[in-house]
């Protein structure tokens, strides 16, 4: 599917996400990348055999914006 030199990285390998956006519609929150995944605005990803990758858990939230979160 790649054209690009040096080939954009497999869809199975952990580098999948940085291949070259073939399609984008932000505004629908998805990507089509040349090596055939499907990434979406939360970093989940759809690989071109159908599976699902679910996007990576939140880290925790720093201190500072959960003292903001509680305050007033």
């Amino acid at each position: 599917m790649c054209q690009h030199q040096p080939a954009c990285p497999d869809p199975q390998g952990p580098d999948s996400s940085a291949a070259h956006v073939a399609v984008s519609h932000p505004e629908q929150g998805w990507s089509l990348l040349c090596n055939g995944v499907v990434l979406f605005d939360d970093a989940g990803k759809l690989l071109p055999d159908g599976r699902a990758i679910a996007p990576p858990p939140a880290g925790p939230m720093p201190v500072a914006a959960c003292a903001a979160d509680t305050a007033g």
